[in-house]
């Protein structure tokens, strides 16, 4: 069964599950400092993709989703 078409989804390859996590990064080469790029994570791949961000230096933060959306609200 497909999520709800409003239901934000892991950015994870491949994965359909509703996103609850939110991976701010930043590619200094590319970006400003205060740019921030996101990636979303099912409760299963927010340590992958933290980890592949982290390896490259661009992860910021690690924020649950409702979170974020509180803030931008």
């Amino acid at each position: 069964m497909l999520p709800d078409p409003e239901t934000p989804i892991c950015s994870a390859k491949g994965c359909r599950a509703a996103a609850v996590w939110v991976l701010a990064w930043n590619n200094p080469k590319v970006h400003t400092p205060e740019r921030r790029k996101t990636w979303l994570a099912c409760d299963e791949h927010r340590e992958h993709l933290s980890q592949f961000l982290g390896m490259r230096d661009f992860l910021k933060e690690v924020v649950p989703l409702e979170e974020w959306e509180a803030r931008d609200g």
